[in-house]
C-alpha cells in the first residue's frame, strides 16, 4: 500500500479513515487528526504503520539536525565543532549551548546514541566522561536533612530500591522492578514538584493510585514534606528562591491568583534551590579541576559540559592521573550532609562512554 503524504493533517486522515485506526483524535488548531508522538506511539502498540512513521520521524530528524549540521561546523583550522556556552542562558544558573547546543546529542535511544560515536578525539588522546550520580536527590537530601534519605545516600544504597522499600508493601514488593520503576518516577518527581496527575501521567496509572504513592512517599521522607512547604512558604514571604551558595532567582508569580500560574511558580519554587545548586556545585568543580589541570602541566582538557557531566580530553599517558584529579575535584567540591559520587568512562569516542 502506498501513499504520497505532503502534511501531518493528510497523514492522519490516511490513518483514520483509509488504514481505519479510530483511535485517532481531533485537534483543536487544524480540526485534523492529531498524529503527534504520544498519539502514534499509543497506536503502534496494535498496529505496524505507525510504528514505522515514528521510525522514520526519528532517522529524519537526527539526519537534518546532526547529520547534514554538524559537518557544516567544522572549523576547518582546528577539524573540530566549536560551540558557545552561555554563562546567563538559563534561568536556573544551569550554563546552557549554542552554535551548535552539543548538550542536547541524543543519548536515550539506540539509534541517536550513534550520533555520539562520531565525536572523537585526536589521534593518541581518549575522551574521559565524569557524570555526577544523582546530583540532585543528594542535594535534596543535604538542604532537607530527611534522616531516611541521608542514611540511604551515606549507606551507598540504590535510592530507587530503598524508596520502593520504604513506600510499597510487600505484597507489591514481589514484582520489585515494577516497584523500583514506580519510585524512581516519584524520586525524581518530587524534586520537580510532580503533582499527582504528573506522576499518573508518567506511570500510566490512575490519578488516585498517583496521590496514594506520593502520601505513602511523604509518611516516610518526613523532612522532605517539611523542606518542601518552608520553602514554598519563605518564596512567598520573599519572592525569590534562594540556592545553597547564595544566589538568587526572582518567583514573580509565587502569590498569583490564578490557580495553575500560582502551582507552576511552587514547582519552580522548590525546583531552583535544588538545580541551581547542583549548577553551582559544577562550575566549583570545573574551576578546580582546570586549576589542577594547569598546575601540574598536563595537556588534558574540558572540552565540554552537559549539565551534570563532564568530558574531558587527554593523552592517553595522562588518562589515570586525569581520572583521579576529577574524581577528587568533583566529588570534594562540595561539602554536603551525603558524599557526592561521580561516575566515570575512558573511551575513544563519546558513545562508548556509558
Amino acid at each position: 500500500m502506498e501513499f504520497n503524504i505532503n502534511s501531518p493533517k493528510q497523514l492522519g486522515e490516511i490513518l483514520f479513515e483509509k488504514l481505519n485506526l479510530p483511535a485517532l483524535k481531533k485537534t483543536r488548531k487544524t480540526g485534523g487528526y492529531s498524529t503527534d508522538q504520544g498519539v502514534l506511539e499509543e497506536l503502534a502498540l496494535t498496529y505496524e504503520l505507525p510504528g514505522l512513521i515514528l521510525e522514520y520521524r526519528q532517522v529524519a530528524k537526527l539526519k537534518s539536525t546532526y547529520v547534514d549540521a554538524l559537518p557544516a561546523l567544522i572549523r576547518p583550522e582546528t577539524g573540530r565543532v566549536h560551540a558557545s556556552f552561555n554563562q546567563t542562558g538559563t534561568a536556573t544558573g544551569r550554563l546552557s549551548s549554542s552554535d551548535p547546543n552539543l548538550q542536547n546529542i541524543p543519548i536515550r535511544s539506540e539509534m541517536g546514541r550513534l550520533i555520539r560515536a562520531a565525536f572523537v578525539p585526536e589521534k593518541g588522546n581518549l575522551l574521559l566522561s565524569a557524570d555526577y550520580s544523582q546530583i540532585e536527590l543528594r542535594i535534596l537530601a543535604h538542604l532537607s536533612g530527611d534522616e531516611v534519605l541521608v542514611d540511604a545516600f551515606r549507606a551507598d544504597e540504590d535510592i530507587h530500591d530503598r524508596t520502593a522499600r520504604e513506600v510499597f508493601s510487600e505484597e507489591e514488593l514481589k514484582n520489585r522492578s515494577e516497584c523500583r520503576r514506580r519510585a524512581k518516577a516519584i524520586n525524581f518527581g518530587i524534586v520537580y514538584g510532580q503533582s499527582a496527575f504528573g506522576l499518573a501521567q508518567s506511570l500510566g496509572i490512575e490519578r488516585d493510585a498517583a496521590q496514594a504513592f506520593i502520601d505513602a512517599y511523604f509518611r516516610r521522607y518526613h523532612g522532605v514534606r517539611a523542606w518542601l512547604d518552608a520553602t514554598v512558604e519563605e518564596t512567598r514571604r520573599t519572592g525569590v528562591s534562594r540556592t545553597l551558595y547564595g544566589r538568587l532567582r526572582q518567583i514573580p508569580d509565587i502569590n498569583n491568583r490564578e490557580f495553575n500560574t500560582r502551582s507552576f511558580a511552587e514547582r519552580t519554587a522548590v525546583n531552583s534551590p535544588i538545580q541551581g545548586t547542583a549548577a553551582d556545585i559544577v562550575k566549583i568543580a570545573m574551576i578546580n579541576i582546570a586549576r589542577e589541570l594547569r598546575e601540574r602541566q598536563l595537556t588534558a582538557k574540558i572540552i565540554l559540559q552537559v549539565h551534570d557531566e563532564l568530558v574531558l580530553e587527554a593523552p592517553e599517558a595522562e588518562t589515570e592521573a586525569v581520572g583521579r584529579i576529577v574524581r577528587e575535584k568533583m566529588e570534594g567540591a562540595a561539602e554536603l550532609l551525603v558524599p557526592l559520587k561521580v561516575d566515570m568512562g575512558i573511551a575513544d569516542n563519546w558513545m562508548d562512554m556509558k
